[in-house]
């Protein structure tokens, strides 16, 4: 394993944004994962948000929506999950969307809390999580009362939705492959780069473009399809997510924002695990696709609205007279 830092990448229309700080930590099993602090320019930080990508993301997606908070006077602290972005693979082939245990995500977001966040960064913590780590978030939120003030899960991965093969089928069939050792096999066909008419994420064909570009010109950052290991735990973590006595049991305020044209995860599940969830609310936007975040300023700046109504939840303390601060 090399010991040189980690870099940040760049593409046309998609500069590294200033003032940052990049590292290794790691995670559950020895694994080696990137992460990020990004900082902003305004002397007394009004806290971090720790933001959590979705299933086959990094860090370099989210360039623009970091911007946004650093200009609102926050910092941003992030990392590539295990098994993508420019984190330790977890197969031979590195382009396999594997998962041996949904528990490894929840640890690794655990240790970087600890490790990276509360010594690093500044107070208060609120989470922003899409899809796959709005659904990590989700799941660890019972844990996070002490250390998160307010979370916002942008299309949220709680439902299978919207599949040719109903839930319960594809569960089955992954629980049989993982038992029989073929948890590795890929769901499908790895079809890159794929076209933006009929995509399941986004309307603005501008971002698509840069997205797919970030993949085309640096493809240690792509990730294929997922495997039936992937697939499987994810279910056994929306199970868990979807049951009344984990909700009851989340104290941290919630923001459950859905896109009311999202093939991956219908707006009705995100209705549905709100209406059980006293610590949190759901907002649809309508007309969006999936990734909230990457969509058409119509969609995208009502999403960033409602995350700025509902972040931070405090000014934070300012310093007593004659203090030293740190820069921010």
């Amino acid at each position: 394993m090399s010991d040189e830092l980690p870099e940040l990448i760049e593409t046309d229309g998609n500069p590294v944004p200033d003032n940052h700080v990049v590292g290794w930590f790691t995670g559950a099993g020895g694994k080696r994962l990137r992460y990020a602090i990004f900082k902003s320019d305004v002397s007394v930080a009004r806290g971090t948000v720790v933001l959590l990508q979705g299933r086959n993301e990094c860090i370099e997606k989210y360039y623009e929506t970091i911007r946004h908070f650093t200009g609102r006077g926050l910092w941003v602290a992030t990392f590539d999950w295990r098994g993508q972005g420019l984190s330790d693979r977890l197969t031979k082939n590195p382009l396999r969307g594997h998962l041996r245990r949904f528990r490894d995500l929840e640890t690794d977001l655990a240790i970087f809390l600890e490790t990276i966040v509360l010594p690093e960064t500044r107070l208060p913590f609120c989470m922003v999580a899409h899809s796959m780590g709005a659904l990590v978030a989700l799941s660890m939120a019972p844990r996070l009362a002490n250390r998160i003030e307010r979370m916002v899960l942008t299309a949220p991965f709680v439902e299978l939705s919207n599949q040719a093969v109903p839930a319960w089928i594809v569960r089955l069939v992954t629980r049989l492959l993982r038992l029989t050792g073929f948890g590795w096999l890929s769901s499908g066909r790895d079809r890159f780069p794929r076209p933006f008419e009929g995509n399941a994420l986004t309307t603005d064909i501008g971002r698509y473009a840069r997205n797919q570009a970030l993949q085309t010109a640096h493809p240690e950052l792509r990730l294929g399809p997922p495997t039936a290991s992937w697939l499987n735990e994810m279910l056994r973590a929306m199970d868990r997510v979807n049951r009344l006595d984990h909700l009851d049991q989340i104290r941290v305020p919630t923001l459950l924002l859905g896109a009311g044209n999202d093939p991956i995860v219908a707006q009705q599940a995100i209705e549905r695990i709100s209406n059980h969830f006293r610590a949190g609310r759901a907002l649809i936007i309508d007309g969006a696709r999936h990734e909230l975040l990457q969509e058409a300023d119509r969609y995208r700046m009502a999403a960033l609205a409602a995350i700025d109504a509902f972040i931070p939840p405090e000014q934070a303390p300012q310093p007593a007279a004659g203090a030293v601060t740190q820069p921010g």
